[in-house]
């Protein structure tokens, strides 16, 4: 499949940058690298960047870039890429989090890829200050891509799996079939989406897919099938999508974390959808790609 026809969330892992994971412990190249004046810099200002136009972000020389930790992304033919984590005084009028660069990220998707790299060790680096075994201080190493205390204890970068679902009932491709979104307790109305929830300890993803959708809205699931992945540092997540079948169809909502739920058909969807009584995510994020992969199509809306 051609990327353009591809889902937006798998558009974005088409051009992934080389992290050059082996070079991260060469001081002397690292150094090389920061000295190159055609390495370029991403200054990470708290989570914020400094968009440049509409569709990208600001890099800087070295020379330019204000005092931080130092993170090593990778290397490219153009010159090394390094991010340099700020305070968050560092930023100006205008300096976006990473939901505010989704333009950026749909209209380069290697600038992408090194967008969620620099910003998933930021918050990263933001949560994690104290040795979890010793309770000590922690300095980077590793161009910045581990801590490690006084007693030599390492700490290395933290993904959440979390599992994101859309859930489905009827003849499947029929005019009957529907699905399940939701509404939480945390968005305003008129903002739907596919159910998640994070993965616990010793629990199979299928099975976290299963009970998140009883918690949530008290319905049953049998048929869990895989559709596809995305990073998502907000904080820290990689979402894992599937596509559950419904062998109860009653909705009895947790109103802790879910506030209203409803079944559409695709005519509804659509029809919501246009009128703008459904907003839907926007397409950046693997919610997307599940409900108009079941759609067929694109819809119409986003928040």
């Amino acid at each position: 499949m051609d990327a353009p026809n591809l889902p937006i969330h798998q558009r974005l892992t088409q051009d992934p940058h080389d992290r050059t994971g082996h070079l991260r412990t060469d001081d002397d190249w690292v150094q090389r690298a920061w000295a190159d004046p055609a390495t370029k810099v991403l200054v990470v200002a708290g989570n914020r960047v400094e968009p440049a136009g509409e569709t990208g972000v600001r890099w800087r020389t070295p020379a330019a870039a204000p005092a931080g930790i130092r993170l090593l992304l990778g290397d490219s033919p153009d010159g090394a890429r390094f991010a340099v984590l700020a305070s968050r005084e560092e930023s100006g009028e205008g300096w976006l989090d990473l939901r505010g660069l989704f333009p950026a990220m749909l209209a380069d998707t290697t600038e992408a890829s090194l967008l969620m790299h620099a910003v998933g060790l930021a918050e990263w680096h933001r949560a994690t200050r104290f040795c979890s075994r010793c309770g000590g201080g922690l300095e980077p190493r590793s161009a910045g891509h581990e801590l490690v205390c006084a007693e030599g204890h390492v700490t290395f970068p933290r993904t959440d799996p979390a599992v994101i679902m859309l859930v489905t009932t009827g003849e499947p491709g029929s005019d009957e079939e529907r699905c399940l979104l939701g509404n939480h307790t945390r968005w305003p109305m008129p903002y739907f989406s596919t159910l998640a929830g994070f993965v616990e300890p010793g629990e199979a993803l299928e099975d976290t897919v299963r009970r998140e959708v009883a918690e949530e809205v008290g319905v049953r699931i049998g048929q869990v099938d895989f559709f596809g992945n995305q990073p998502w540092p907000l904080p820290a997540s990689l979402m894992l999508g599937y596509f559950a079948r419904a062998e109860s169809t009653e909705i009895t909502v947790d109103a802790d974390e879910i506030r209203e739920a409803r079944w559409f058909t695709r005519a509804d969807l659509a029809a919501v959808a246009e009128s703008g009584e459904v907003k839907l995510p926007s397409g950046v994020s693997i919610s997307r790609s599940l409900v108009e992969e079941w759609y067929g199509g694109e819809l119409p809306g986003s928040w």
